[in-house]
């Protein structure tokens, strides 16, 4: 659709003519997430500056009709910022103050446009600690982690986003401001609308003011990286440190195609028989104890591992052991140009058929399929791999199997990124149809008009 010219001119009068835009260079930016689903330009384009920016577009929109598309720093990977029918993409990335880090409280109030890493660094200024920690953390914004409830390799020990937010500002499409939550740490009165919001994508409300809870920093952190043969060998690693009565703050898997992947950057010599790595990390705030504590996983896991677990000496040598993680994804590209990655997440136990389904998949329709992420919690990356954007079909059959895969494992189809658009047709397959319609309904409720951000989650009625 395009929007009428008195739909403009109404957003430009509420809101002033520096906050409104619809020059098409401006808003194509806008049209595109990192999930490589295509281009889907907003008709206009709105930079909020605060809640009552937010009840003017809601306003505005709803007396005219017009899609509503809550926008940060689109580095999604399902789609969720798309403007499928076009209308209003609602910008919040002007909107990232951190307002107040309460050291006393363990607590920080902040605006949506807050960049996670920069949040981070400013609480460990404080000496706190904020775990949450998606790959893309220097770019990605508290608000987007808030809509997909991010996660992250910290996870399996300290969780992900729901765990940390005590309470949300969030405006509805009825224009209603309303303040969930609590600031102290404590609390179970009425319904938990608050965790209603985290994780919804961006389809019950607008989030404008985020209240988060914080922890003491860990003044210590030992990282290891360890090889080995097979997935298998490496899962079964995973089950013998967790039997341990270890629990790393991070626990990480490689697959043979992705550890060929980071050798082409990596400054570790992988053996040549490695077909799979874990990346393990503990942290406390007894020295002697979280290096006695990467010792038990080494000990644990030396009757697999393919050569000497490497434990990094220094600052310098983690760094360079988290980079061999943090460029994989860019460095699969080197090895096929185009991928596809979903994040399933299984229980523990299914891991190894998990990777074999994938690889099995991946044989069956021509391709190579790259397998990582937060073995700890479950949470895997399949990435397929290919050359050529005439392939895609086929490519999306094979993630559709992946997916399927995952569910029919007792898993999920998506333990981070989100359903958004790239996963919609799949929701029922794992949740059934009285469970989908029951959350249309709750939509409905929040949002009547069903004017923000339509088309994601659910899958495209007829």
């Amino acid at each position: 659709m395009s929007l009428a010219p008195e739909v403009l001119e109404a957003l430009v009068r509420a809101l002033g003519p520096e906050k409104v835009s619809a020059d098409r260079e401006r808003l194509e930016p806008y049209g595109r997430d990192e999930s490589e689903l295509g281009l889907y330009p907003p008709d206009a384009l709105v930079l909020a500056a605060g809640a009552e920016d937010v009840r003017r577009v809601f306003e505005v929109a709803s007396r005219h009709r017009v899609p509503v598309v809550p926008v940060g720093a689109r580095s999604g990977k399902s789609g969720g910022t798309l403007a499928l029918r076009g209308g209003i993409a609602l910008s919040l990335e002007r909107m990232d103050r951190i307002l107040e880090i309460r050291a006393e409280d363990l607590t920080a109030r902040v605006e949506p446009g807050v960049i996670t890493g920069r949040f981070q660094a400013a609480v460990e200024a404080s000496g706190l600690f904020y775990p949450p920690d998606p790959n893309s953390l220097d770019l990605c914004t508290l608000g987007g982690n808030v809509a997909e409830n991010a996660g992250g390799p910290r996870a399996l020990k300290y969780g992900v986003t729901r765990e940390y937010v005590l309470g949300l500002e969030v405006v509805l499409p009825t224009g209603e401001v309303l303040r969930t939550g609590k600031r102290s740490i404590k609390g179970v009165a009425g319904y938990d609308l608050t965790a209603l919001f985290v994780g919804s994508e961006g389809t019950l409300g607008v989030v404008t003011g985020i209240t988060l809870k914080l922890l003491p920093r860990p003044r210590h952190v030992a990282t290891a990286l360890v090889c080995f043969r097979s997935v298998e060998d490496a899962s079964r690693a995973v089950a013998r440190v967790l039997s341990e009565g270890v629990i790393p703050r991070c626990l990480e898997l490689l697959d043979d195609v992705a550890l060929r992947a980071c050798a082409r950057t990596s400054p570790f010599r992988f053996p040549e028989e490695a077909g799979a790595a874990l990346l393990v990390e503990t942290d406390g705030n007894d020295e002697e104890q979280v290096f006695a504590e990467i010792a038990r996983v080494a000990e644990a896991v030396a009757g697999d591992a393919a050569g000497e677990v490497i434990v990094a000496q220094n600052e310098a040598q983690r760094r360079e052991i988290w980079e061999t993680r943090k460029y994989l994804s860019v460095n699969l590209k080197a090895l096929h140009p185009r991928k596809l990655s979903e994040d399933v997440a299984v229980p523990r136990s299914r891991i190894p058929e998990m990777v074999a389904v994938t690889r099995e998949i991946g044989r069956r329709h021509g391709f190579e399929v790259a397998t990582y992420g937060h073995a700890g919690d479950g949470n895997l990356h399949a990435n397929v791999l290919f050359d050529a954007e005439e392939e895609r079909p086929r490519v999306e059959a094979a993630v559709g199997e992946v997916l399927r895969a995952a569910v029919d494992l007792g898993g999920t189809i998506t333990g981070e990124h989100g359903v958004g658009l790239a996963k919609r047709d799949f929701l029922e397959y794992e949740q059934g149809a009285e469970q989908v319609a029951l959350q249309r309904r709750l939509k409905a409720v929040f949002d009547p008009l069903g004017i923000l951000n339509p088309g994601k989650i659910f899958p495209e009625r007829g």
